[in-house]
């Protein structure tokens, strides 16, 4: 069979229905569709800047439309996620416990997230801290007194922050449970009696195979170089995996008009697909996308597959920042058309766009304005904000924003 070759905007529509992306939710969402939400994706990134709503919970509001950001937290205390470092921090589902276990049995690889230094220096705190947890129950990083607080990074936390890090890491401690988004520590033994890892926790070299093969699913469509950005994997090649899954037909190869190099399509798409060949398969999704999304999150991804060169200026001084703090990029129909500086004023009630930048030969017609101003006051009502203040934004959009009111 020839290999089938599809538009580029078609790559781009399979990308997004891996995703969740495709079109928007036709019905109200229920606590059930986070977890559904977070295995489509695989894994759900976890971050804590607030100046919008924090990371995770505008990746589902993207994906699930109106939904209540405690049922994020009611998953996680009911044992249906676990957290860990997969991606980065992330919420994972609990059946995926076993695929990341390894790297808790054997933590030297994880760089700054595990310090044998710090292990070998303040071995009897960390036992002592393992103990107190055996016998009183789940602690809090606030439970102990610092101090000092620095802003400097994982190195400036007190001690006992730093303990139950390590502990977290090396799979002694979970996170049983999130309160006002603080992780709530306890021993994973009794957060899952049942666990045995000789019998669940894969060794490494299957588990990243299995991270791999999945990946594959999660992106939908791909290059084999994009795959072990996914779970964050180090000096792997993909190429005999693939061969396997393509004979296996799990996978199949596919072209991509404008884009050089080898793709690939995951099977659970070739429904899609079959409209992509066609030139028939749109996304009519606009949103307001998170900087942790996985659509943006590796940027040679993002730049190959959308032409949009995206980089989190959050951590960039001031004065060196192009686009603004922490800008959220603008899905619209299968297209990465811009980026949003945006500020949620929660006693004021108001969700403010300090910044509106589109991308190069961008051209807002009135379905494009259309398009936005629905994305933003969704987002700015689900948000719990009442206005939406208009900062520096294209002449075009400003006429037809006049006026806006959160209803």
């Amino acid at each position: 069979m020839p290999t089938p070759v599809i538009p580029l905007s078609s790559a781009r529509a399979l990308h997004l229905a891996a995703q969740g992306l495709l079109s928007p939710v036709k019905r109200k969402a229920r606590p059930a569709d986070v977890i559904s939400a977070i295995e489509r994706m695989g894994l759900l990134q976890i971050d804590t800047i607030s100046v919008v709503a924090r990371s995770p919970y505008l990746v589902l509001f993207s994906r699930l439309g109106d939904y209540q950001p405690e049922w994020l937290e009611q998953a996680l205390a009911a044992r249906q996620l676990f957290e860990y470092w997969a991606h980065e921090a992330c919420f994972l589902p609990i059946d995926d416990f076993g695929l990341l276990r390894h790297r808790m049995l054997d933590p030297q690889g994880m760089g700054w997230k595990h310090s044998q230094e710090w292990v070998n220096k303040h071995h009897a705190a960390i036992e002592a801290l393992l103990q107190h947890v055996v016998a009183h129950g789940p602690v809090r990083s606030a439970d102990f007194t610092a101090e000092k607080r620095g802003a400097n990074g994982w190195w400036d936390w007190k001690p006992e922050k730093r303990h139950l890090e390590i502990l977290f890491t090396t799979g002694k401690l979970m996170v049983a449970e999130r309160r006002n988004f603080h992780r709530v520590y306890d021993l994973t033994q009794r957060l899952l009696p049942d666990w045995d890892d000789n019998a669940h926790a894969l060794p490494q070299a299957e588990a990243q195979q299995e991270m791999l093969r999945r990946s594959c699913r999660y992106l939908g469509i791909f290059r084999a170089e994009w795959l072990a950005d996914y779970y964050r994997l180090k000096r792997v090649a993909p190429k005999k995996l693939l061969e396997t899954l393509v004979q296996q037909e799990e996978i199949s190869p596919v072209n991509i008009d404008g884009l050089d190099g080898e793709f690939y399509v995951h099977q659970s798409l070739a429904a899609e697909l079959a409209l992509a060949e066609q030139g028939k398969l749109k996304s009519s999704v606009t949103s307001l996308l998170s900087p942790f999304d996985p659509v943006v999150w590796d940027r040679r991804r993002a730049l190959e597959l959308f032409d949009f060169d995206y980089r989190l200026e959050c951590y960039t001084p001031k004065e060196k920042r192009q686009y603004g703090y922490f800008t959220l990029p603008l899905l619209q129909r299968g297209e990465l058309i811009g980026r949003v500086d945006a500020k949620m004023h929660r006693k004021q009630g108001v969700f403010e766009i300090i910044s509106f930048h589109l991308q190069p030969k961008t051209k807002l017609n009135k379905q494009r304005c259309q398009d936005i101003r629905q994305a933003i006051t969704r987002t700015a009502k689900w948000h719990g904000a009442q206005q939406v203040s208009l900062g520096d934004i294209p002449a075009p959009l400003a006429e037809w924003a006049t006026g806006w009111q959160v209803a």
